[in-house]
């Protein structure tokens, strides 16, 4: 049975707040990023206009990413509540193992609204984000700022921003879940978040890195198949076909990891593309291997499976 839960008012004022905070450094960063392109003088000189016009450039995709993300929260703040507190599953389908190969989950997060509000009807909402959301909403803001760099072309003062922001964010991936289980403080909404954002991250940050001639075209492969792997898995459930559950695999959190360092030295100006596009290949088939056999054990078609 479904259970709609109010969100109290003062986690919304929260929410109000963050999405405060979060424009304001966005239009903070807009302003301040053509002193680092062309440098005081050129947006103090004649050239304003036209340096203005960088930081507008970046804005509008920032501000695209980052309202998604606050509209992504916003839409299940009800969702903060302890995680499991009936046993519940964040990814009811699975979907989290094969995310572990490349990133997080936005679309199950989206369209699976069955895992959302199947809790005891008991439990309440928590009525503030706490830290370990506040620490995955800002992962958030970086993932959007590093998209603002895709309508950038590179440029000595900007060179290492993209790295930065990207590393930053992998970093902070490892802290909000040391503080949800340091604090006692897991909840649905912070798994939700966790699986979206890092979607976003493997999203933006090899889409700024193809943009700015750092990776080949086809290293969005690895994008590409997450989204296909979730679109075929939601295509047999529609359809009535079996879907079965993903065994646990010891090489899918290591090959994030090594996703995120390469796509972090990638975006940086440390790797030529002459360098990169190698390492690309080593870097990208073990992934695009595992997705592969995830999708062939959902659909039956290799090893011992388990309905889900």
């Amino acid at each position: 049975m479904t259970v709609v839960r109010a969100v109290p008012s003062t986690l919304r004022r929260e929410w109000a707040a963050v999405a405060t905070t979060v424009s304001i450094l966005l239009l903070g960063g807009a302003a301040l990023l053509p002193v680092a392109v062309a440098g005081t003088d050129s947006v103090l000189g004649p050239g304003a206009s036209a340096v203005s016009a960088v930081g507008l450039r970046w804005l509008l995709p920032a501000a695209t990413v980052a309202a998604f993300e606050l509209w992504f929260c916003l839409r299940y703040l009800g969702a903060n509540r302890p995680e499991n507190d009936d046993g519940e599953r964040v990814d009811a389908d699975g979907g989290a193992a094969a995310d572990d190969a490349g990133g997080g989950d936005v679309l199950d997060a989206v369209d699976d609204g069955r895992a959302v509000d199947r809790a005891d009807s008991q439990t309440a909402v928590y009525e503030s984000l706490g830290a370990p959301n506040l620490v995955t909403l800002t992962r958030g803001a970086l993932f959007a700022a590093l998209a603002g760099f895709g309508a950038l072309a590179p440029r000595p003062g900007i060179a290492w921003l993209p790295a930065v922001l990207y590393g930053t964010g992998c970093v902070l991936d490892a802290v909000d879940g040391f503080l949800a289980r340091r604090t006692d403080r897991r909840t649905v909404l912070g798994a939700k978040l966790d699986l979206a954002f890092d979607t976003t991250g493997f999203l933006v940050a090899p889409i700024v890195a193809v943009l700015w001639g750092q990776l080949p075209v086809w290293y969005l492969s690895l994008s590409a198949a997450r989204y296909l792997f979730k679109l075929g898995r939601g295509l047999r459930r529609r359809r009535g076909k079996p879907v079965y559950d993903i065994p646990d695999s010891v090489v899918r959190r290591p090959l994030a990891g090594v996703q995120m360092a390469f796509i972090t030295a990638a975006l940086s100006p440390l790797l030529s593309p002459l360098a990169t596009r190698p390492l690309a290949v080593i870097v990208l088939a073990p992934s695009l291997a595992v997705f592969a056999r995830d999708y062939a054990v959902v659909a039956g078609w290799y090893g011992e499976t388990e309905r889900a």
